[in-house]
């Protein structure tokens, strides 16, 4: 009966130890899968940022070599980047790029310049377009922002475009008067008018004519509106 009964415990201890044993291996197992995903996470993370930072050292390089431009603000203040033109000369540019750019996605494209171009009396050729666009095209889009926009005056006004330049003769062709000299004797003029005049002063003034102007329009507002009153009462007695 003893032998029995420690026969009976030695094989129930025996268990026990199988069991703490399977136990043990399954907690080895799954620290072992945790280790290894943890190693694979890392792995993939590793393999991510050296990418990342493959591809700017890419375009770091390509900006050097002159292959491609550094990236702009989207936002800018076109009062304070393009100091030569006025106010309301850069008004008139802005104007004229929302009438053109009727996708209004802040973009005039190809088709959308071709529009441009024939309206303006000097259609150009699928080839000249492209050019067109090339040549103030800093970010390689293949359209106009409105700061490239501005480019184009910029460069007509400094005297940088070639005569045969289909942007000189957007620029010539435009409402837009550049310069009381002309487009090609802008850039002396503007040099000239900046050394006479600081920017903040400039600016402030401008700012004044245009309230001053405001002013204007609505007292003539109101003497037309007087004298719509005084011409009714005169019928209706």
């Amino acid at each position: 009966m003893a032998s029995e009964e420690l026969a009976q415990k030695l094989q129930r201890r025996l268990q026990l130890e199988e069991s703490g044993a399977a136990a043990e291996g399954e907690v080895d197992a799954v620290k072992g899968a945790a280790v290894a995903g943890d190693v694979e996470e890392r792995s993939c993370l590793t393999a991510s940022a050296g990418a990342e930072l493959s591809a700017k050292l890419c375009r770091r390089q390509d900006i050097n070599e002159g292959a491609a431009q550094p990236r702009r603000a989207a936002v800018f203040n076109p009062y304070t980047e393009f100091k030569e033109f006025s106010r309301r000369q850069i008004k008139d540019m802005e104007r004229m790029f929302r009438l053109y750019d009727s996708g209004r996605d802040g973009y005039i494209d190809l088709m959308e310049l071709k529009l441009m171009m024939e309206k303006l009396g000097a259609p150009q050729t699928h080839l000249g377009l492209k050019n067109m666009i090339k040549e103030v095209d800093e970010d390689f889009d293949g359209k106009l922002s409105f700061r490239e926009f501005l480019l184009i005056f910029h460069k007509a006004a400094a005297g940088e475009l070639e005569e045969d330049s289909g942007l000189l003769t957007l620029a010539k062709l435009s409402e837009i008067d550049v310069s009381i000299e002309g487009v090609k004797g802008a850039k002396n003029f503007f040099e000239a008018k900046a050394q006479a005049l600081s920017s903040a002063s400039k600016f402030e003034a401008e700012i004044k004519a245009e309230q001053d102007e405001r002013k204007r329009e609505e007292e003539e507002r109101k003497h037309r509106r007087a004298a719509f009153r005084e011409l009714k009462s005169a019928f209706t007695q």
